[in-house]
């Protein structure tokens, strides 16, 4: 097969309704020209390590079997197809381990419904203090946050602002711990304490809530939805209001690995070219996430 020619193209993002709006970018990568452009090390060795938090089902998590399963190990091995290399997962453990793990090279990318913030791309703190190099994101589906409560809802929660004065359960260092803690502070200003309950994995989260220990479980929606359909048969949780703030996730890698960066972009392109993708999301009841195009850090 001969190689494409290289184009170059420009991508711009917006958020519309929950969907990223993309330029395309990138058609024409047969399956040898994108392995063939892949580093030479990945190329050698037939594989691309990554690292995930099995804790995050729909997107990841162990299956009765004890194999990874979910929309990310389902896109891996789609992308397997298209690149002719093998994707070979690492449960990290907590999700807050993700990143860290991927910085420090022990594996060649984050694959954990990871949601692509500024913060993230550029390696800052809340604070906007540096704390890392930072990475870069391959985004590839679109979700926004979601509470799942007791069924009925009997503390009527349907926005942040009524979790002021009751309890709220949150996986440790993620984007929804940050979250929690700025409502924390907005209702402390109202004399309506928030106590927030931080959770290791989803798993945990959901006990908390199903104990009654708390009266929310602040996550993507996407992962309360799963929980509110799952659990007792459906029968323990109702979802708290609608979806809000959708923001991307993305495949995270080293900033200084731009080149599998640019591979992987033009592989998850041609998964939304060919209906691929479109027939993975409708797989998992999860294409009110879709995306037109893939791109690069699409939270920027």
């Amino acid at each position: 097969m001969t190689p494409s020619t290289s184009r170059r193209c420009g991508a711009i993002a917006a958020v519309t309704s929950g969907v990223l709006l993309l330029s395309a970018c990138g058609a024409g990568d047969g399956k040898a020209s994108l392995r063939d452009q892949l580093p030479e090390a990945i190329r050698k060795a037939g594989v691309i390590r990554v690292g995930a938090s099995f804790t995050a089902a729909p997107m990841i998590f162990r299956n009765p079997q004890g194999q990874p399963d979910g929309l990310d190990p389902d896109l891996a091995a789609a992308l397997e197809k298209v690149l002719d290399v093998r994707f070979e997962f690492q449960d990290v453990g907590p999700f807050a381990n993700v990143l860290p793990g991927l910085l420090d090279k022990k594996y060649d990318i984050g694959m954990s419904g990871i949601t692509d913030t500024r913060e993230r791309e550029q390696g800052v703190d809340k604070n906007n203090k540096q704390v890392n190099d930072g990475v870069d994101f391959v985004d590839y589906f679109m979700a926004g946050f979601g509470m799942a409560v007791a069924k009925g809802n009997p503390e009527k929660i349907s926005k942040l602002d009524d979790l002021c004065g009751k309890s709220l359960v949150v996986k440790k260092g993620t984007i929804h711990e940050d979250l929690a803690t700025r409502q924390q502070k907005a209702c402390e200003h109202l004399g309506k304490p928030l106590r927030i309950l931080p959770a290791n994995a989803d798993v945990e989260a959901v006990a908390d809530l199903h104990g009654g220990q708390v009266d929310a479980y602040l996550t993507d929606y996407p992962k309360a939805l799963y929980n509110v359909q799952t659990v007792d048969g459906g029968q323990a949780f109702d979802i708290a209001g609608p979806q809000f703030q959708p923001r991307p996730y993305g495949i995270a890698v080293r900033k200084g690995d731009s080149v599998l960066r640019d591979v992987l972009t033009k592989a998850m392109n041609s998964l939304v070219r060919d209906s691929t993708y479109a027939g993975i999301l409708e797989k998992r009841q999860l294409t009110a996430g879709a995306i037109q195009n893939s791109v690069v850090n699409g939270s920027s």
